[in-house]
């Protein structure tokens, strides 16, 4: 999931999304494709913009060209972390006669109460990135989310052995406890490094989740973390943002470049974090595959055709039924592979290698 179009880009996509908004209340940021067709039309609600640029950037530039090329009508807004919004934004799309309704949860209880309602009005209904507990959705796309926490949690072994730290305590960033997948990426991350604090290996520092990934939040979670325990050697944050929310705490105890930090997204800003040698790594999600797959089961689903794409199943945790799911493969990114992601058309070259980083980026091949 690409071309990074991120913080100036994001300003220009709001705007023009919130001109093309068709919602009921006028305030939604959204879009309507205005492609029209015999299928039925698709109904997308994304998170926020706060948690992570992808979702002002990516996922609905990708979304919204996939719906476009297909010919198939697309109403894609953005919740903007009002869950008050989000069910004023379904409410409005069931209303208007979706026939498929694409969400990323806030929480599980908005998203469950959204997905009956569209159950109830029968609509197909997809869960996108994140799963709803409970939700009974149809589909599900998503990344191997436990398969990202192992490479966060290898990753930060692989910094720490570079260092040749000695028992080194190690601090916990995770993700907001109502969302599932930093459930999962816990569950990663903890298979790799529990067995070293078992054995005494490491010792295991503070642990405390971020409520709703807020950046903010991280770095005074995280500055409070360095403060009673002055000996943090690495720190398992679970994306980039809070990845560098604990670098900002580290550069003013001058302990950046000391303390490996692990992020996820690969962002403009983690990437640079790692090529100034800030950041361990980051955890690269090809949001153009994850958005292509989910447009591709939503405009079957449109088409009243039978989605061939959905070939394995996750188990709903809390329901125990399981899901008809698209699960692709994360990728490990260091300062030896920035490349990739570049190459990849994630992020370009310009947005990249500013003056700051471009040293680092010939250095790293870019």
């Amino acid at each position: 999931m690409r071309k990074g179009l991120f913080a100036l880009a994001a300003v220009g996509l709001m705007a023009g999304s919130m001109a093309a908004c068709g919602t009921d209340d006028g305030g939604d940021t959204g879009t309507d494709t205005g492609t029209k067709s015999s299928a039925g039309k698709v109904g997308v609600i994304l998170p926020d913009t706060k948690s992570s640029a992808r979702w002002a950037t990516a996922d609905f530039k990708y979304l919204t060209e996939a719906f476009k090329a297909a010919g198939v009508e697309a109403d894609i807004q953005n919740a903007e972390g009002d869950k008050t919004r989000f069910t004023t934004i379904a409410d409005g799309m069931i209303a208007s006669g979706v026939k498929v309704l694409v969400i990323v949860n806030l929480d599980s209880g908005t998203g469950k109460a959204v997905l009956e309602k569209a159950k109830t009005a029968g609509i197909a209904t997809i869960d996108y990135d994140r799963l709803t507990l409970g939700g009974g959705a149809n589909y599900y796309v998503s990344f191997d989310n436990t398969e990202v926490g192992k490479l966060q949690g290898q990753g930060l072994v692989d910094c720490l052995t570079e260092k040749k730290a000695t028992k080194p305590v190690v601090s916990y960033l995770n993700g907001s406890p109502t969302d599932n997948n930093a459930t999962l990426f816990k569950q990663g991350y903890d298979s790799v490094l529990k067995p070293k604090f078992d054995a005494g290996e490491y010792v295991k520092g503070p642990d405390q989740d971020v409520p709703d990934w807020d950046n903010a939040q991280g770095g005074t979670i995280f500055e409070q973390q360095l403060t009673s325990n002055k000996n943090i050697a690495g720190v398992l944050a679970a994306n980039d943002g809070l990845g560098n929310a604990a670098i900002q705490v580290l550069k003013k105890n001058k302990l950046n470049g000391k303390v490996p930090v692990t992020g996820q997204d690969a962002t403009v800003q983690g990437l640079q974090n790692i090529l100034a040698g800030d950041q361990c790594m980051t955890v690269y999600k090809a949001i153009k595959k994850e958005a292509d797959a989910a447009a591709e089961l939503a405009i079957a689903l449109a088409k009243q055709e039978t989605p061939s794409t959905a070939t394995k199943t996750v188990v709903d945790p809390e329901s125990k039924a399981e899901v008809k799911s698209v699960l692709l493969t994360p990728q490990s990114i260091t300062a030896a592979n920035v490349k990739d992601v570049v190459t990849d058309g994630f992020v370009t070259k310009e947005e990249l290698c500013t003056a700051d980083f471009a040293e680092a980026c010939t250095k790293a091949g870019i």
